[in-house]
């Protein structure tokens, strides 16, 4: 039998002596104070993790799954005068790995990749040997193709889109349009001339992506891409075609070295055709190399030969010096300067002023060229252009030579009247005889279309004399000029043909560049032609028996693509003669 105890001195539980022990009054204040400091720290960490140093841990959480992807933009594209396309980015795919990963590709998974690449199986292996994160293993490689290396589902495999280049012209203009690298850059060309315009600007958006790098979900689009801009060439691929075909042609059959022709609407300067040969395809990258890329009519010199005659004429007329029918004596056919002799290829006795630049006379000419002082002559030369950059924004352009007229001799006044001694490239003499097809005005050339025609130029000659000058080229061609070949059915053509020695090292050699510029129709000029045969080997030498009848095809074949009218059947070469010798 349990009995409670009446001890008024006995203990209940809850008077346990040990809970009513009590702390002292400071250790409980410690403690207390102690608690709400760590509370405190807490709210001040989390602050600082959540408000002040946010930014960074968010970057560091973001930097395991949130990547920034490059969108890649187009390049502009390059068309002709009419819109044809020369040039276009077609959208291709690059296929890349993380060696790392893609080792554990099989034997059979390799030579699957292998077939649809169109690689070695080695080639393969020496990449996965790679210590590198990142390998390209294939650029540019068809969407087609590059969906069934998808399909594949390999280990360590990845593709980006990218941009190839395609010239839909081939050969045919690659010395204007240029092309671009694998990188979408231009090297040659309007390519590079226009880098900056046709170049697009790549967007960026955000994406998450998995441990593997595997794009799962697309975030933000940051920046869109913003592709390059058209460029729209002054070019017409129908008469383009022409000059390449008639040029090829030509340097073909006469075993030359190189040649080179150009096409000049004379209303506004643009530059209709511009053809090379040897050529070269654009859209074959490994072929792209060697001296076949150089555009010859920009980047190339060459002594103009008899073409600079009638600039020298046009000086004599307008200074009064002499008249369309002046008398020159040009007999016996030579004349020796300072110890050297100039020679005429067939003498001649007195000849009117007209009739040297229709029969070509190196002694007519020389003798009206010491007539001015050399100052008089090279600050013609220098109006027209010579000896300075054409300021086509073509990369290459030379400005050939044109010495400081201090330092001519007699004999150097001379030669240099009949185009040795100097040195133009073609397109600066296309652009030099711009002054007689626009009644002296000297016309800026441009690559680039031009919407309004040129009311003026630079004055150079007066109307008068370049009418006159044009005059005695449309004799140039007829049966007694030297070149006959250069003449176009049912149009009135003027020009003047050249043939030069080239120049090796310091010395003259027996190797020739055969030239003619001309143009159409006399009576409204509207087109110019310009072309240069450097070293024909087979067959006649003469620009005219060259160079002019490559001239005739390609005048011929343009005015009437550009349907320009017939003008009135040539005159008579006797009757302009008299006719002018009235003036």
């Amino acid at each position: 039998m349990i009995r409670s105890s009446r001890n008024p001195k006995a203990h209940r539980f809850t008077e346990s002596p040990v809970l009513q022990l009590a702390l002292q009054g400071w250790r409980s204040r410690l403690i207390g104070v102690l608690l709400m400091l760590s509370f405190l720290l807490l709210i001040v960490w989390a602050f600082y993790l959540q408000v002040v140093n946010r930014e960074f841990l968010q970057g560091k959480g973001e930097s395991r799954y949130l990547r920034e992807i490059e969108v890649l933009a187009s390049r502009g594209r390059i068309t002709d005068r009419n819109g044809d396309i020369l040039a276009v980015s077609t959208p291709m795919r690059s296929i890349w790995m993380i060696p790392a990963d893609a080792r554990q590709m099989s034997a059979a998974q390799k030579r699957k990749l292998a077939a649809l690449l169109q690689v070695e199986v080695r080639e393969i292996d020496g990449r996965l040997a790679s210590e590198k994160g990142f390998v390209y293993l294939k650029r540019q490689l068809p969407p087609e193709a590059a969906e069934e290396v998808a399909k594949l589902k390999l280990p360590g495999l990845y593709q980006e889109q990218e941009y190839r280049r395609y010239y839909p012209a081939g050969e045919m203009a690659a010395h204007v349009v240029g092309f671009t690298g694998i990188d979408d850059k231009g090297l040659e060309g309007v390519e590079l001339a226009f880098d900056h315009v046709l170049v697009g600007h790549a967007g960026m958006r955000s994406v998450i992506k998995d441990r593997r790098g595997q794009i799962v979900e697309d975030v933000v689009a940051m920046r869109p891409p913003r592709d390059g801009r058209d460029v729209r060439l002054a070019l017409d691929n129908k008469i383009q075609y022409l000059a390449h075909s008639q040029l090829k042609a030509a340097v073909l059959e006469s075993r030359a070295k190189a040649g080179g022709a150009i096409v000049v609407d004379t209303r506004t300067g643009e530059i209709l055709a511009l053809a090379n040969w040897p050529g070269y395809n654009p859209n074959k990258m490994e072929k792209r190399s060697g001296a076949h890329l150089r555009n010859r009519v920009v980047t190339d010199s060459f002594e103009p030969g008899s073409t600079l005659k009638p600039f020298v004429a046009a000086l004599a007329l307008e200074n009064g010096k002499y008249r369309f029918g002046s008398l020159v004596d040009c007999a016996p056919g030579r004349l020796t300067l300072g110890g050297a002799t100039i020679t005429d290829a067939h003498p001649h006795g007195t000849l009117t002023v007209a009739q040297v630049i229709q029969k070509s006379s190196n002694v007519g000419v020389s003798k009206m060229a010491l007539s001015f002082t050399p100052r008089e002559m090279w600050e013609m030369y220098d109006a027209l252009g010579l000896g300075q950059v054409p300021h086509l924004g073509f990369p290459g352009e030379v400005a050939g030579r044109l010495r400081a007229w201090k330092n001519w001799r007699p004999i150097e006044q001379a030669t240099m009247s009949y185009g040795h001694g100097i040195s133009v490239s073609l397109v600066q003499l296309a652009r030099a005889y711009t002054v007689f097809a626009r009644d002296g005005d000297l016309l800026p050339l441009s690559l680039t279309k031009v919407e309004q025609p040129v009311l003026a130029g630079k004055a150079v000659f007066s109307a008068q004399t370049a009418r006159e000058i044009r005059a005695m080229l449309e004799m140039a061609v007829q049966p007694e000029g030297t070149a006959p070949q250069a003449r176009v059915a049912s149009y009135r053509v003027a020009g003047k043909t050249g043939t030069a020695y080239k120049v090796e090292g310091n010395a003259y050699v027996k190797k020739y560049v055969a030239s003619f510029v001309g143009l159409a129709p006399v009576s409204e000029p509207r087109l110019l032609v310009a072309v240069m045969i450097d070293e024909p080997s087979v067959g006649r030498h003469y620009g005219g028996d060259v160079a002019g009848p490559v001239f005739s095809r390609i005048m011929g074949g343009a005015l009437r693509t550009l349907g320009i009218p017939p003008d009135a059947p040539t005159v008579q070469v006797a009757q302009s003669v008299s006719d002018k010798e009235r003036l």
